[in-house]
């Protein structure tokens, strides 16, 4: 089994988390990880614009084989919710657009996946991502969680997979 490259985006508006790793079998490695950043200051257009651009780039600079992207919840701000479901939209379709197959993960999975239970807070994501992937460079918490996203996917694909196949019959 060759080993597959991995992007996991944590969505938002203001801050869209990104991690890169390559999993070969249960072995996982740190690849890079950021996030891209869109100014409250700006119109929605072009914020939307800049989390397009920049995801493109991170793309073309790491040529992932396949992308992770955490399903978002639901805010008690409607307007919130919309905002972060227009990032969300940039997410998903970027990846497409460059040809991978996009899989969601609910935050909850990706919690338990990593820390092991679905209720972890940030800190703990960030501390487990450190320890799954000790090389690990994740400067925000934005990244840590878009890595934790990716370290998701290693672990879940081949059941997803598996069960895409049996629906497909």
């Amino acid at each position: 089994m060759a080993a597959i490259r991995i992007l996991g985006v944590d969505p938002g508006l203001r801050h869209t988390g990104w991690g890169v790793i390559e999993a070969d079998g249960s072995r996982l490695a740190f690849v890079a990880s950021g996030a891209i950043h869109s100014p409250t200051g700006e119109n929605l257009s072009r914020r939307l614009r800049m989390l397009h651009e920049g995801l493109a780039a991170v793309i073309a600079a790491h040529c992932p084989d396949e992308a992770a992207v955490e399903e978002t919840f639901v805010n008690r701000d409607a307007q919130s919710t919309l905002k972060l479901g227009y990032a969300r939209g940039i997410a998903l379709v970027v990846p497409a657009l460059a040809g991978l197959e996009v899989t969601e993960y609910a935050a909850n999975l990706v919690k338990k996946t990593v820390v092991g239970a679905g209720h972890a807070e940030k800190t703990q994501i960030a501390m487990m991502v450190k320890v799954l992937l000790p090389r690990s460079e994740a400067q925000s918490a934005d990244a840590a969680d878009a890595l934790a996203v990716a370290i998701c996917h290693a672990q879940h694909r081949g059941a997803k997979k598996r069960e895409a196949a049996l629906s497909a019959r």
